[in-house]
């Protein structure tokens, strides 16, 4: 069933849309569904970063954190989200210590949220350096220059380090993105082996669209992993999706 919401109570809505609920019957497996939406928002250019994602994970004294990192891929099958980041900072070492993690991805113009719970490994290291080698040279060179989630003494401290990394890799210090720069600078930066991506098997997939009268429409797919030891092996599939409608 489709509907075009309009504004009430306060809501702010930019730009009225069609809302489609979930099929009925409910489809077996919810990241076809999820990967359409991102692709829809990306495509509509509603917000800066539509592909922003909710990380949050929890450390050895069971303190939870979250923070907000860019979904590179749904990939529907075999079944993970992939995102990139620092293996150092807090949320690697909590990674690593408890390998579950919870994401949320909210489009407020389409009126959608995604919400996932998986088993998270480290992406192949080919992977994680071929999709280094496609960021921009500046990115690079912090990636290289930033000891992600550690002190620093001041904001000049910062950027000292970020110049002694230019210097280190004989480019120029880094300035806007945008800014013209020669062909294949940067080029040579390798990836820092403390950076690369991440997969999070989902375990359970909840989806979510607006309603009237706050009568949201949801539904919850749940499979069972089975992980070992390695944090670059994929956990073993242990059952397939089942799925259940919610109530709002």
């Amino acid at each position: 069933m489709a509907r075009t919401q309009a504004p009430q109570d306060g809501n702010i809505r930019v730009m009225p849309v069609p809302v489609q609920f979930l099929p009925d019957p409910l489809p077996t497996e919810p990241l076809s569904i999820a990967a359409s939406w991102l692709e829809t928002a990306r495509s509509r250019r509603d917000q800066p970063n539509p592909n922003a994602m909710v990380v949050a994970s929890v450390g050895a004294d069971g303190q939870p954190s979250a923070r907000v990192v860019l979904c590179k891929e749904i990939v529907v099958d075999p079944g993970y989200i992939c995102f990139f980041t620092n293996y150092d900072s807090r949320k690697g070492h909590e990674i690593d210590a408890h390998p579950r993690v919870a994401l949320v991805m909210h489009w407020d113009h389409l009126y959608r949220q995604v919400r996932i719970e998986g088993r998270v490994v480290r992406a192949p290291v080919a992977e994680s350096d071929a999709y280094f080698k496609t960021r921009p040279w500046q990115r690079r060179v912090g990636a290289w220059a930033s000891e992600q989630s550690k002190p620093v003494g001041s904001r000049a401290d910062l950027e000292a380090a970020v110049v002694a990394t230019a210097q280190r890799f004989n480019v120029p210090v880094p300035g806007p993105e945008d800014a013209p720069a020669p062909a294949g600078l940067g080029d040579h930066i390798p990836r820092p082996p403390h950076w690369g991506g991440y997969h999070v098997y989902a375990e359970a997939v909840e989806l979510w669209v607006e309603g009237e009268s706050r009568i949201h429409d949801r539904a919850r797919w749940t499979r069972k992993l089975l992980s070992g030891t390695d944090p670059y092996q994929p956990p073993t599939i242990g059952s397939g999706w089942s799925v259940t409608r919610l109530q709002p």
